[in-house]
């Protein structure tokens, strides 16, 4: 479940709750609220097990882009030390062997780079989005310490002036 919707759920049970008369405080219906937490227990690991594949993936890409360089180069090998027969093969054969390895090369650092920018892309998005959802939780608690602390001023009202005690 999206953890940003747990948390609407949680911010629709916090409105819905009957206030206590005369003080910022609310009840709240335990039972929800609990399952509440228990969900968004279950939906963080879950937004880490995303980032966790992510990287399972870029490690599998970067595999495959070394398993195919290393064929290249060793096609190319196969290809010069059947070309060894003449002096002119030799140096021909030598010059294209190269230059496969180093496409092999190349394309190897294409492909590593291109994962790695997905990569990057998506852990972006992942803590931008992790961002938020602290952001929120953060306010929620504020919101709920100022209305738990700070005095109404119906309280103030009552509080005798220090004028008056003399």
């Amino acid at each position: 479940m999206d953890i940003l919707h747990l948390v609407d759920r949680l911010e629709e049970l916090f409105n819905e709750s009957r206030p206590i008369w005369l003080t910022h405080s609310v009840i709240v219906d335990e039972d929800r609220m609990l399952d509440l937490i228990d969900q968004m227990r279950v939906a963080i690991p879950e937004e880490i097990k995303k980032a966790q594949q992510i990287i399972t993936q870029r490690d599998r890409i970067m595999a495959q882009a070394k398993e195919e360089a290393n064929r290249t180069i060793a096609i190319s090998r196969e290809k010069a030390e059947k070309r060894l027969e003449d002096n002119e093969l030799i140096q021909a054969a030598k010059i294209r062997a190269e230059q496969i390895i180093d496409e092999a090369h190349k394309e190897s650092s294409i492909t590593q780079r291109e994962a790695d920018k997905y990569i990057l892309d998506t852990l972006t998005n992942l803590e931008l989005h992790m961002d938020r959802l602290l952001a929120q939780v953060r306010n929620g608690i504020k919101t709920m310490q100022r209305e738990l602390y700070e005095p109404t001023q119906e309280q103030e009202d009552q509080i005798p002036p220090e004028d008056n005690l003399l």
